[in-house]
């Protein structure tokens, strides 16, 4: 017992105060009762958050809490996996042999969409739908929303009909905010808001075909959550199968993953969230910032909230010009982030003339550092997306400074990938028409006309791959 609790207190010393605080909030007991209210983290720019909510699923872990009753809630599949490592790494300098047991049986993390993926498998009876069906990544929704567009004639329209890519990204933010169509348009897409009531067409045509094939979207893995979490039975037996939930990011969440928190932890029992407003960055995908700001004030009493202020990574003029950037914010946590890593290098805010220009700059800079004895692969340069880039890569390639790019394409996203999992969901589904509207077409003389021929005589029979195997071929395909 005494060992224990030594290395209990060993583990909890390589903590903060804060840090120390957020981690050991709840696992206290009191006149024989547990804390378990609600708890806010607020973590500035390299606090250690990460560590920390490791440190507080460990703890809870040790303190006695059921692993397999501890839902975490990551941002990435990556961070889900990274943050099961910490966890069962911190277990075991506190229990031991007996941490690997206990690590593994910490079974629900991941992502918001893969537990909603589980829990829709689980439920899937008792909402009326086949527990075996696909899920539509990104591209494949597009496809078909695409061909629900070309099938309602707005492919060929006067004017210019959004794309598919738009139309999805319209879809999408409609289902992940709860706001109205007209005032996403009008916000968001207001270009796009002439074509309100036919994009109302088109959303439901793409709902039902959805509902035909069997098949859900990415949205749809929160919005069908959503809506189990509503009916308070469905809501308390979801909420009752963890006793603590965790989430990270918390904001980068948009409004119905907020509501899919709140539905099942309506008194906030067990619920700890953690992030940082001032690095509210995803609004584009619908993240509102409001879930952390509100957070406090969704319970009665309010949440807790403690605030890891002091940062391990950057220097103090960094963070100075930080705090007095973000001291301009209208709502926000108070907090200064602090660190006792000093340096006389200023921060240097430099002007641009253009993206040329900018390319310019940072080749010559990066040339400066190697010169002054700083390896190229100790540099890196950030940006905010992907193809912002572009004109910076060509500079380096002209000057012949080597470099590695990360982000872009996934690997699941490159054509061969994809194709070999649509010949996949259709032998497993046949009557997923993505799948097969992309698999046929790869056969020598099959186009979209007769793909879709194809596919709507599959989806007239009750045996679809006994009928692909009685139709005539088309003419052009031959023995293919």
């Amino acid at each position: 017992m005494t060992s224990a609790a030594s290395n209990s207190d060993d583990y909890l010393s390589r903590l903060n105060d804060a840090q120390r605080q957020a981690v050991t909030h709840g696992t206290g007991v009191s006149a024989g009762i547990a804390d378990s209210s609600p708890l806010l983290v607020i973590a500035g720019a390299g606090s250690g958050k990460t560590n920390t909510l490791a440190h507080r699923v460990a703890h809870l872990i040790a303190s006695g809490a059921d692993p397999r009753r501890i839902l975490l809630l990551t941002f990435s599949r990556r961070a889900s996996v990274e943050m099961t490592r910490r966890v069962e790494r911190i277990c075991k300098t506190v229990l031991g042999d007996r941490a690997g047991p206990l690590a593994d049986a910490l079974a629900w993390a991941g992502t918001f969409h893969s537990i909603g993926a589980r829990l829709l498998r689980e439920y899937a009876q008792q909402i009326g739908m086949d527990p075996a069906f696909s899920i539509h990544d990104r591209e494949d929704s597009a496809d078909l929303m695409n061909l629900i567009r070309h099938d309602l004639g707005f492919s060929k329209t006067e004017k210019r009909f959004p794309g598919k890519g738009t139309c999805l990204a319209i879809y999408s933010r409609v289902v992940n905010s709860g706001a109205p169509l007209v005032d996403v348009l009008l916000k968001h897409y207001p270009w796009c808001s002439g074509w309100e009531v036919q994009l109302k067409q088109l959303f439901a045509g793409y709902v039902t075909a959805k509902q035909e094939q069997g098949v859900l979207d990415y949205d749809d893995l929160l919005l069908c959550w959503g809506q189990m979490v509503s009916d308070p039975v469905l809501a308390a037996d979801i909420g009752g199968k963890w006793d603590h939930v965790l989430v990270d990011e918390y904001q980068d969440t948009n409004r119905l993953q907020a509501d899919i928190l709140l539905g099942m932890k309506p008194d906030g029992r067990g619920l700890t969230v953690v992030g940082d407003d001032a690095q509210s960055i995803y609004a584009f995908r619908a993240a509102t910032v409001r879930n952390i700001l509100d957070f406090p004030a969704s319970f009665d009493p309010p949440a807790r909230v403690v605030t890891l202020d002091r940062n391990y990574r950057s220097t103090k003029p960094i963070l100075d010009a930080a705090n007095v950037v973000i001291g301009d914010a209208a709502e926000r946590f108070t907090k200064n982030l602090w660190t006792e890593r000093q340096s006389d290098e200023l921060p240097r805010l430099v002007a641009i003339w253009d993206d040329t220009a900018q390319a310019n700059y940072i080749a010559d800079r990066v040339l400066e550092e190697r010169e002054a004895g700083i390896p190229m692969k100790q540099q890196a340069v950030l940006f905010r997306a992907s193809h912002h880039s572009g004109t910076l890569e060509v500079e380096l390639t002209r000057r012949n400074i080597p470099f590695v790019k990360f982000g872009g394409l996934k690997f699941l996203d490159s054509a061969h990938v994809k194709d070999v999992l649509a010949l996949l969901r259709f032998a497993q589904y046949p009557r997923d028409r993505i799948a097969g509207f992309r698999i046929l077409q790869l056969l020598p003389g099959v186009g979209p006309t007769s793909a879709r021929r194809v596919l709507d005589t599959m989806g007239e029979s009750a045996h679809p791959f006994e009928a692909l195997k009685d139709m005539k071929a088309p003419q052009r395909s031959g023995e293919a």
